[in-house]
């Protein structure tokens, strides 16, 4: 029963590709989430994500209804906005909270006031509020894997160069890393693993994926190599499960990967040898 059980989804074609883009997005955002988890850019992530419905929207608009283009308007439009937040920060000599702020208010309004245009917009763009993970077609994944590579790619590429500016921003002005540049690529490949994780779970959920597994691997480990191996187990892991819970339960599919991504990282806060809670109350108590 247990094997039926198993292997009863997986005589869908559909659920095939939506297991498959679900183990690659997990890899790929838990991985760059490590990143994103200790330079403290969660909110910038956020920002992002919501950032793209303008572009979204207008490809909507210019395709006439078309899903294929979206892809690609999303991506540009989160690369710009990601130039564009580091560039207000730098040239303004703003806070770069204060940037995303700004930026993401006025993006996320335009999106909103473009797709209020279209008549049956609930229906037709909920997929990517919300992910349709069920529905990635062949040329999705095609998509997913060649950008999800390229961001792995590049993280090895510039490992120790985001290692030294992720733990130590002096050092690295010190060495004279070009820091800014850094930066800036760091935002770039944020913005291409959001818009490809966008058929996955969405643009609401997105930034669970991107933030929750690695802040439960970070919870496990001081080391980043096994931070990152972390995350990436737990970012395959909570869509496997996900995927099944949201077969057999009836749930959104998105939803579903998003919590248990949550429970994974609820279970590790409570239970981790170090920093877990109950470690924690167990030290007080001894102390006492």
């Amino acid at each position: 029963m247990l094997l039926d059980w198993l292997l009863g989804p997986l005589q869908y074609p559909f659920m095939l590709r939506g297991l498959l883009a679900a183990v690659m997005v997990g890899v790929v955002c838990a991985v760059l989430g490590t990143f994103v988890v200790l330079r403290g850019m969660a909110f910038l992530g956020d920002a992002l994500a919501h950032a793209i419905l303008p572009g979204v929207a207008v490809g909507y608009l210019v395709s006439g209804g078309q899903r294929g283009p979206l892809f690609w308007w999303g991506l540009g439009t989160a690369v710009l906005t990601a130039l564009g937040i580091g560039a207000i920060g730098k040239g303004a000599r703003l806070k770069e909270d204060t940037a995303i702020g700004i930026i993401f208010a006025g993006m996320f309004a335009l999106g909103i006031a473009l797709i209020s245009t279209v008549r049956s917009y609930a229906v037709d763009l909920a997929h990517f509020l919300f992910g349709d993970v069920l529905g990635v077609s062949g040329g999705d994944l095609w998509l997913i894997g060649v950008f999800g590579g390229l961001v792995l790619l590049t993280l090895l590429f510039f490992y120790k160069e985001f290692l030294v500016l992720s733990f130590d921003a002096v050092l690295a002005e010190t060495l004279r890393m070009p820091s800014t540049l850094l930066h800036y690529l760091l935002l770039v490949l944020i913005a291409v693993v959001i818009v490809v994780s966008l058929q996955t779970v969405g643009v609401a959920l997105v930034m669970a994926l991107l933030v929750t597994p690695a802040a439960t691997a970070y919870l496990l480990t001081r080391r980043l190599p096994t931070m990152m191996l972390l995350a990436g187990l737990f970012g395959v892991l909570s869509a496997v499960v996900g995927l099944y819970l949201s077969y057999y339960a009836s749930v959104a599919s998105g939803a579903a990967i998003v919590l248990v991504c949550t429970a994974f990282f609820l279970l590790t806060l409570l239970l981790a040898p170090r920093r877990g809670l109950l470690s924690v109350w167990l030290r007080r108590a001894r102390d006492f």
